[in-house]
């Protein structure tokens, strides 16, 4: 079981990292320095949704990028969403293939592999289609998201259910359900954006 805390060790610094020093891997960042209405206007959001202190620590960072732009805000929410997925899913692949596993923990890791990249396609068309302009209306294309960004909520949930029923080790189950559960935080976040973002321009 060493070998596998040691993945989630480098998972947790991973993810930091992410969240703090690579802004770059999700929109460029525009020049503007950061104001006290900047802050509160992302507080503000952040308050409407589940996990406000998650929020709130996350992308606070990004006050300078953000500004007061709903737009930018709600796209930046599905970016580090869709980065904290593909990271989680490559640490679950890596621990599928741990020695030591039962067969039972494999195949629901194997499963949970397969529902993270279901959620990883869905959250990459939302993004696509957050920067689309043309065609469909502005109310047809946030349906889609929101359809869209719930069913990678949604297979993130079924994820965590799936290994819950099945696993029987201890420390495989608790690593899990930390990793999962904060990709499953962050969509949960990036879904309350996107659903105020539409609701506030109909």
């Amino acid at each position: 079981m060493a070998n596998i805390g040691s993945y989630f060790s480098i998972a947790a610094i991973f993810i930091f990292a992410l969240f703090t020093t690579s802004p770059s891997l999700c929109l460029a960042v525009r020049k503007f320095p950061s104001s006290e209405t900047d802050t509160k206007f992302i507080k503000t959001w952040c308050d409407a949704t589940t996990y406000p202190d998650l929020c709130f620590v996350t992308f606070s960072s990004y006050t300078a990028e953000i500004q007061d732009s709903p737009k930018t805000l709600t796209t930046k929410s599905l970016f580090v969403a869709l980065n904290s997925t593909r990271l989680a899913s490559k640490n679950l692949t890596d621990i599928s293939k741990t020695q030591g596993l039962k067969p039972i923990e494999t195949e629901a890791l194997q499963d949970c592999v397969e529902e993270i990249g279901d959620s990883i396609d869905e959250l990459k068309r939302s993004i696509v289609e957050m920067d689309e302009t043309a065609g469909k209306s502005f109310a047809f294309r946030m349906s889609d998201i929101q359809t869209w960004v719930s069913a990678a909520l949604t297979d993130e949930d079924t994820c965590l259910d799936g290994f819950s029923e099945t696993a029987t080790d201890g420390d495989v189950k608790a690593n899990m359900r930390t990793l999962i559960e904060k990709v499953a935080h962050l969509t949960s976040i990036s879904l309350a954006f996107v659903n105020h973002y539409a609701g506030a321009n109909k």
